[in-house]
């Protein structure tokens, strides 16, 4: 791991303070919304941009790539970025909130494609997976870092805006200044949902439900914070605790996971989220218990997406991993755009308390899916089972089909 960095610092640092800046703004939008006088709905629209424009941008800027190049892209989706979060506090209106959210989403998307495919190429066949680590890592800490710097800032003001695009700006010297040749860069085209459905229905349901939860969690969390009147430093503890539990549940999650029947894991991983999300849901006023709630559920949802993958490559050979990977991040996204949508809906109507009412929901629903499934198929055996290769939900389709030719690697290498 230390190879990893030793030969990509910059590389990384430039993600860390591109993610540092990304995590500030996505929890400052959801307190200032508030004070801004949003209705739950509204925000909830607000923060369902993001990943609609992170779906458009993690299947366009592909074709932006071939046809202009890795760094006119990378430095045209920097410039909106800084931009638009600039523009934040200076057009304090829903809509207007929501069409830059949907231009974050897809400049990010963009970034992270282009910047995840100079990882890769840095990366060599026998250092890949750690590489994936490392970034996965490096996500998470710049998004708990954005939430530090929340905690000592002003959410009424214009500093924290200011702050954030700085932080994006500054993000792409190290990344620019550090690049050698720019990598080939090619994508497979993703595999028909109806196939795909066909081959793993729990890993195309589990996708969508998972995301939804996801998604939902983390572009409302503040917003359901400011609603029961915590501190700046409260909902930064708040926020920052399910990317915490993120990191340091998936590998042990991931172990599991490859010693044991995918679907009882799923089952049981979900059982427990849900029943948490319940008692989130009473216990609203007690915020260590509440936080607690949160480390759990994020350490748990987080993994999902990563095991929904090694799931589903269990039943697909090896040529047909990268398709499937492209219509999962397509069923992910999907989920991902409903999620804040309908979460501030139910807020809308029985109060904060609906936050984790329908993270509840969405879990409860995984474990009975996939406790049919189980009665549906026969268990693979464990020693014909793929290898967990932990990644983030935010991953781009770069890291995903990344994360296939890891698996691919390790499998291969265990036959050998």
């Amino acid at each position: 791991m230390i190879e990893v960095i030793k030969g990509s610092w910059a590389l990384l640092l430039g993600l860390l303070l591109l993610m540092v800046g990304n995590g500030l703004q996505g929890t400052l939008l959801g307190v200032r919304g508030g004070m801004e006088g949003f209705s739950t709905f509204e925000i909830s629209v607000v923060m369902s941009g993001y990943y609609l424009g992170l779906m458009a941008g993690s299947r366009m800027t592909p074709d932006l790539i071939r046809r202009v190049g890795h760094v006119r892209v990378f430095a045209a989706l920097a410039s909106f970025i800084s931009a638009v979060l600039i523009l934040y506090p200076a057009i304090p209106q829903s809509f207007a909130w929501a069409v830059g959210r949907v231009i974050l989403g897809f400049c990010f998307s963009g970034v992270y494609v282009t910047a995840e495919s100079w990882l890769n190429n840095s990366a060599s066949n026998e250092n890949r997976g750690k590489a994936l680590s490392v970034y996965m890592i490096v996500q998470m800490l710049g998004v708990v870092m954005g939430q530090g710097i929340l905690a000592i800032g002003d959410p009424s003001g214009y500093v924290l805006f200011i702050i954030a695009s700085v932080l994006v700006s500054i993000s792409f010297a190290p990344i620019l200044l550090s690049i050698s040749p720019t990598p080939a860069f090619e994508t497979t085209q993703a595999m028909s949902l109806r196939r795909l459905f066909e081959i793993s229905p729990l890993g195309c349901v589990g996708m969508f439900l998972q995301s939804g939860a996801w998604s939902a969690m983390f572009a409302m969390s503040a917003v359901y914070a400011t609603l029961l009147g915590l501190s700046l430093a409260q909902i930064s503890m708040f926020v920052s605790s399910g990317f915490v539990g993120a990191v340091v549940l998936q590998y042990p999650i991931g172990w599991v996971s490859d010693r044991m029947d995918r679907r009882f894991l799923i089952a049981i991983l979900a059982t427990i989220g849900g029943t948490l999300a319940m008692l989130g849901a009473i216990f609203e006023n007690d915020f260590v218990i509440q936080t607690a709630i949160m480390f759990v559920i994020g350490g748990i949802l987080s993994p999902l997406y990563a095991l929904f993958i090694a799931y589903t490559n269990d039943f697909l050979d090896h040529d047909d991993m990268a398709a499937a990977s492209g219509g999962l991040i397509f069923i992910s996204g999907l989920g991902a755009v409903s999620g804040p949508m309908v979460i501030g809906w139910i807020m809308g109507i029985i109060g904060p308390g609906g936050f984790f009412v329908y993270i509840a929901i969405m879990l409860v629903a995984l474990a009975i899916y996939a406790g049919y499934r189980m009665t549906q198929r026969a268990a693979i055996a464990v020693e014909d089972t793929g290898t967990y290769i932990p990644i983030s939900p935010t991953a781009s389709p770069v890291v995903v089909e990344l994360s296939q030719e890891v698996s691919i690697e390790i499998e291969l290498d265990e036959e050998n």
